[in-house]
């Protein structure tokens, strides 16, 4: 590595965080972090200041080691015969008053993501963007981590957190060398706005992504029915919507939400579940529904709960009931158990053998952790519990749960809905980028869906498909608002999926979702969102090659 030449940048300090280096094989330069010049480490809730400098830090047993690479370096943890909750990486740092920062969210995205001004104490989860104005600097961790990462920036500093905790206490490592995240980093080329910084930076963080073969699009039921659905509800609006699809060659999906399961298996006194490789009456045999909806034209899908037990489970099968958590009639299967985890990817393939081609996974994260991620603001999770094995952090936890239904999956695609994102990407070929959207509400379909495409379309086919949600198109919210959402989804590049209550079809909404069904099942110009700077809904977006105006209020 090159370490001799630092970037300069007149009344702007984020350059003396990087310096250049240069590949030796390929012989490309690109920007990495200096070296910190503060290392902590959090050990049964107390801060320990390592002493040290460059590339090894160390406090008695604890050492942190940081491993430079061609592109990004690693941060490594060993710390026999220790709880570890965090590591902390701290540089100087200037924030002028002008700055704005922009960050992610551990999962989904909450209708709150913008550009906002130095703030010490909000955390940026997984990367951050800096924008004088000028130029644009990002710091950030490869995707597939071993802990769960955050930024803060203060004025005067910058600090990178890794989360290494199991459950709600500090892993218990051994002796084993944990190599909790690769820190990457660049700045703005030459002429290039925030939004392509952030699209650049995005396809630097995971350099091997798993996506769809065509663009995907289609149907749910979920944002007209609520769960109250039927075999005869899905095959119904399925061939509805079948013959406002022309694309023969890349037939849009059919996916089957929640409330086909069964439901409230009571084989124990203290708590109820679902079953979800046993449907309900109302759906009957799910194989004659998947290949139902193929007789229709279109793909079937189907949403599932992977950590949700049922009323048969010992309880010691099950993460203990946390602190805090709002469903106390609910249990969930402990992830860190190889039974558990067989069962999970035995379940998902189940699902493959019924004659479905996609997959909705739902509500891990909170499964996991009994906190959603707008919840997370202080710690991932209640702390004092931990699952049966102690020795692995929850990152690592969440990576080999994917990985089990990802090889239960085969060849049938995964969206990840309420999965951790920087962990989802190159595991699934969509995620559900943001909360849900609504068939029932105009505003919560704003703040949601299009706050969420406004920030997070940078991850678009370089994470993974992101999936902005549905549109509820529902007798409940007016056309003349509803179809500006699909229009924003049908040009985004983004799938495109609709969820359409048969009684709001009528001839001019059949005949924008027929134009938007085949905008969407075709590559398309990445949107970019023009004012997103300044609006956290942003209003003007580029759709392919031309500005479009919408009216969000």
């Amino acid at each position: 590595m090159q370490r001799k030449k630092f970037l300069q940048l007149t009344g702007f300090s984020a350059a003396s965080l990087l310096f250049t280096g240069m590949n030796p094989l390929s012989g490309e330069t690109y920007q990495a972090l200096i070296h910190p010049d503060e290392v902590l480490v959090l050990s049964q809730g107390k801060w320990l200041p390592l002493a040290g400098s460059g590339d090894h830090w160390s406090f008695q047993d604890i050492s942190v080691m940081l491993k430079p690479a061609t592109d990004a370096t690693a941060v490594q943890l060993k710390a026999p015969g220790r709880e570890i909750e965090k590591i902390k990486l701290g540089w100087k740092h200037h924030s002028p008053s002008g700055a704005k920062f922009l960050g992610d969210h551990w999962e989904r995205s909450y209708g709150d993501l913008a550009w906002e001004t130095v703030s010490p104490d909000r955390k940026l989860p997984w990367y951050v963007l800096i924008h004088n104005g000028r130029e644009t600097f990002a710091f950030g961790v490869k995707t597939g981590a071993k802990s769960i990462c955050y930024w803060q920036a203060g004025p005067e500093r910058l600090e990178l957190f890794l989360d290494v905790h199991s459950g709600g206490m500090g892993v218990v490592l051994g002796d084993r060398l944990l190599t909790a995240a690769e820190m990457i980093s660049t700045k703005s080329l030459p002429g290039e706005t925030a939004f392509a910084t952030d699209t650049r930076f995005c396809k630097m963080m995971c350099t091997k992504p798993v996506l769809p073969a065509k663009p995907v699009y289609g149907i749910n039921d979920w944002y007209f029915a609520y769960g109250n659905n039927s075999k005869d509800l899905i095959l119904r609006i399925t061939g509805i919507m079948t013959e406002l699809a022309g694309d023969t060659s890349n037939p849009p999906f059919s996916v089957v939400d929640d409330g086909w399961s069964l439901k409230n298996v009571k084989g124990n006194a203290v708590y109820s579940g679902d079953d979800y490789t046993r449907p309900n009456e109302k759906f009957g045999d799910m194989a004659v529904v998947s290949a139902e909806i193929k007789k229709l034209g279109m793909r079937p899908g189907l949403w599932t709960r992977p950590l949700r037990a049922n009323g048969n489970d010992p309880q010691t099968a099950l993460i203990p009931v946390r602190e805090g958590q709002t469903n106390q009639t609910e249990r969930y299967l402990d992830p860190t158990i190889p039974e558990n985890l067989e069962r999970i990817r035995h379940t998902i393939s189940l699902y493959g053998d019924w004659g479905f081609e996609l997959v909705k996974h739902d509500y891990s994260s909170y499964d996991l952790f009994g906190r959603w991620g707008f919840q997370m603001q202080e710690e991932m999770t209640a702390p004092g519990w931990h699952l049966n094995d102690r020795s692995k952090t929850n990152a690592e936890i969440i990576l080999e749960l994917y990985q089990a239904i990802r090889n239960g999956a085969g060849s049938m695609y995964l969206i990840g809905c309420n999965t951790m994102s920087h962990l989802s990407a190159g595991v699934f070929q969509l995620n559900r980028i943001g909360d849900d959207t609504s068939g029932k509400e105009w505003a919560r379909t704003v703040k949601m869906g299009v706050n969420t495409l406004g920030f997070r379309l940078p991850q678009h086919n370089n994470f993974y498909a992101a999936d902005g949600d549905c549109v509820g198109l529902t007798t409940n919210i007016p056309w003349k608002e509803n179809k500006q959402w699909l229009q924003l989804l049908a040009e985004s590049s983004a799938p495109l999926f609709i969820s359409a209550q048969p009684e709001a079809l009528g001839a001019e909404q059949k005949a924008a979702v027929k134009k938007s069904f085949a905008q969407a099942a075709k590559p398309q110009p990445l949107a970019e969102p023009l004012d997103w700077l300044t609006s956290p809904r942003p209003a003007a977006w580029k759709l392919n090659g031309r500005i479009v105006n919408f009216d969000w209020t």
